[in-house]
């Protein structure tokens, strides 16, 4: 096991997945992020819904994730965001010591 996360978001506007994949990597809670156009089904208020959405993965380190998940909920354009993290099983050590050295701060910060 490592300690990197990939956290997973939707958005309806591709204006809103840039919007939150550049404030979370900026911000350095995100190593990346990744965006791709997606079809949904789900259940919304009784009803069943169909509709075009944004996902956006986001690669992190469990010791990022809760400033993330706040981070991501505040600027969230959704009433009830999905925001989900799968722990990474296997990565790449040189991957890991990258994604590890993005999301810490600047020096002098």
């Amino acid at each position: 096991m490592t300690d990197i996360l990939l956290v997973t978001t939707t958005v309806a506007e591709r204006a809103d997945a840039d919007r939150l994949a550049r404030l979370l990597v900026e911000q350095r809670l995100a190593a990346c992020a990744q965006i791709e156009r997606i079809d949904s089904v789900y259940h919304w208020q009784g009803a069943l819904q169909q509709s075009a959405e944004w996902r956006v993965l986001f690669k992190t380190t469990e010791a990022h994730y809760a400033a993330l998940e706040a981070a991501l909920l505040d600027a969230h354009p959704y009433e009830l965001p999905a925001v989900v993290a799968v722990q990474a099983h296997t990565v790449s050590v040189a991957y890991a010591q990258w994604v590890h050295t993005a999301c810490r701060p600047p020096e002098g910060r």
